[in-house]
C-alpha cells in the first residue's frame, strides 16, 4: 500500500482480538438459549441491529463468554460456497442481549483506543481486502478463510479522530442508502395495492376510485368489476403474431438482422445489451417487424412477462419465443397492457392457459383465449396516469439510490486510501453527499 502522511499500516491482529466461532444451531437442556447471528445477517446488513430476526440457538457458558457479541464488534463471513462471498463485514451497532457470533463468522473486537469500529469495517469492505480474502480462501465445494489470513490483513490507520470523521461521513451515506431502499420497498408495496384497485375498481370521471358503496358492480370471469366495464378475450382485442422459428439455416448470414429472444423481454423494459442475429428475408421482415408501442409477451420462461417496444434498436425483429400484440381498432392502450399482465400473473390468472409439457409455455391460441378487462379509452388514460405517477416517483428514487451508491464508492476510494484527507471533506460535507 502507498504510504500516506500521518498514517500507519498495521496487521489486523495488532489492533483487534480475532475469534473464530464454533457456535452452530443446536439445542440442549444443559445449554442456555441465545440469538445466533449468522451468515445471512451479515451478508445482507452492513449494520446489525435488533430489528433483524435472529435464529434461535443455544450455547454453553464458555461459548457465551467467548462469542457473545457486543456493541462495536465487527463480524465477517469466514466461509461460503464462493470465495467472493467471504470476508463481508458488518458492525454490531447496538447492544443486543444474548446475541452470539455464529459458526460461519469470525468475531473481530477492535482495540477502541486505536481503531474505530465502523472505520475498520469499511476498510475490510474495500476491493483491496476483498481480493486478499478471495485469494486466501481455500476449499472445493465450500471455501473457508483461515484465522491466520484474517489476522494478517493490513489496515491503514490514521489518527483516531480522522477515523471517526471518515466513519461518520460513510455512515451518513449508508443511512441515506438504507432510507432510500426502505422508501422504494414501501412504494413498491403501495404500487401493488394501487394496481389491484385500479384494475378491479378503476377511476370514475370525477377522479375517484370506485367502491361498491358508491358505484354499481357486476360479477365477471375475473371477479367483481364496475358495471360499465366488460371482459373480452385477448384475441378479440389484439392482433397476435408469434415470432420466427430459430434454426441453423436461419443463422447462416444471408440477410442477418438483430432479433429479440425471451431473455431480452423483461418487465417494463427491453434488454438490448446482448442481441443475437439471424436471417430475415423481405417477406419475414414485413411479418416480424417491430413498431413503436408494439406489445411483447413471453411465450415461455417466465410465462406472460410483458413489455412495450420503444424502438430501442433499428431494424430489429423477434423470434418464436415472443408474441407481438397490436390493438385492433385502437381498443386498448398498449402501455396499460403490461400492467394488466403483471397483475394477471401475480393473481395466477394465466395458469389455466399455460400448456405444461417439459417446459411451461403460453401458445398463441391460449394467449388469445385469456380474458381481459376492457374499460373505456378515457378511463384507460386515467388508469395509466395514476400508475405513471407512482412509477415516475419510483424511477426518481431509483436514480437517487444509484447516485448514492456512486457517491459511496467514490468516498470510500478517496477517504479510506488517504487520497483525500477528511479535513478537506468535512467543510463541504453538505454539498458532497
Amino acid at each position: 500500500m502507498t504510504a500516506v502522511e500521518g498514517w500507519k499500516t498495521k496487521q489486523l491482529k495488532e489492533i483487534a482480538d480475532i475469534r473464530v466461532s464454533n457456535v452452530d444451531k443446536k439445542y440442549s437442556i444443559q445449554e442456555k438459549p441465545v440469538k445466533l447471528c449468522n451468515y445471512m445477517d451479515v451478508y445482507t446488513n452492513a449494520y446489525v441491529t435488533g430489528k433483524i430476526q435472529f435464529m434461535e440457538a443455544s450455547a454453553t457458558d464458555a461459548e457465551l463468554e467467548r462469542f457473545r457479541l457486543q456493541k462495536g464488534d465487527v463480524i465477517i463471513t469466514k466461509d461460503s460456497e464462493t470465495p467472493d462471498d467471504i470476508g463481508i463485514p458488518a458492525v454490531i451497532s447496538e447492544q443486543i442481549n444474548n446475541l452470539v457470533c455464529g459458526y460461519h463468522l469470525a468475531l473481530i473486537r477492535p482495540n477502541t483506543d486505536q481503531v474505530d469500529s465502523v472505520y475498520l469495517a469499511k476498510q475490510l469492505s474495500t476491493s483491496r481486502v476483498a481480493r486478499y480474502f478471495s485469494l486466501k480462501a481455500s476449499g472445493s465445494t465450500r471455501y473457508g478463510l483461515p484465522i491466520s489470513a484474517i489476522e494478517a490483513v493490513e489496515i491503514p490507520i490514521p489518527t483516531k479522530a480522522e477515523q471517526t470523521k471518515i466513519a461518520e461521513i460513510l455512515s451518513t451515506v449508508d443511512r441515506a442508502i438504507e432510507q432510500t431502499e426502505a422508501l422504494i420497498a414501501k412504494q413498491q408495496r403501495i404500487k401493488t395495492g394501487l394496481m389491484q384497485d385500479l384494475l378491479t375498481r378503476g377511476i370514475d370521471e370525477h377522479g375517484n376510485l370506485r367502491t361498491e358503496q358508491t358505484h354499481k358492480f357486476k360479477n365477471s370471469p375475473l371477479g367483481r368489476i364496475p358495471m360499465e366495464w366488460e371482459v373480452r378475450k385477448i384475441g378479440d382485442v389484439f392482433d397476435i403474431q408469434l415470432g420466427k422459428m430459430l434454426s441453423q439455416k436461419a443463422t447462416e448470414g444471408h440477410a442477418p438482422f438483430y432479433y429479440l429472444g425471451n431473455k431480452n423481454v423483461q418487465w417494463d423494459q427491453v434488454d438490448a445489451s446482448d442481441l443475437q442475429m439471424m436471417d430475415f428475408d423481405e417477406r419475414e421482415r414485413q411479418k416480424f417487424d417491430l413498431k413503436q408501442n408494439d406489445i411483447l409477451v413471453c411465450e415461455g420462461g417466465e410465462v406472460g412477462r410483458t413489455t412495450i417496444w420503444r424502438n430501442e434498436v433499428a431494424n430489429c425483429y423477434f423470434q418464436k419465443a415472443i408474441h407481438r400484440l397490436r390493438p385492433i381498432d385502437n381498443q386498448y392502450l398498449p402501455s396499460l397492457f403490461p400492467r394488466f399482465m403483471k397483475w394477471a400473473t401475480r393473481k395466477g390468472l394465466l395458469s389455466d392457459y399455460t400448456s405444461q409439457t417439459s417446459i411451461a409455455h403460453l401458445t398463441q391460441e391460449k394467449l388469445a383465449a385469456v380474458p381481459i378487462i376492457i374499460q373505456s379509452l378515457s378511463e384507460q388514460h386515467r388508469l395509466n396516469a395514476a400508475a405513471d405517477q407512482i412509477d415516475d416517483y419510483l424511477s426518481s428514487q431509483t436514480v437517487l439510490l444509484t447516485k448514492l451508491h456512486l457517491i459511496k464508492t467514490a468516498l470510500m476510494q478517496d477517504l479510506l486510501t488517504g487520497k483525500k484527507r477528511v479535513l478537506i471533506w468535512t467543510s463541504n460535507i453538505g454539498t458532497n453527499i
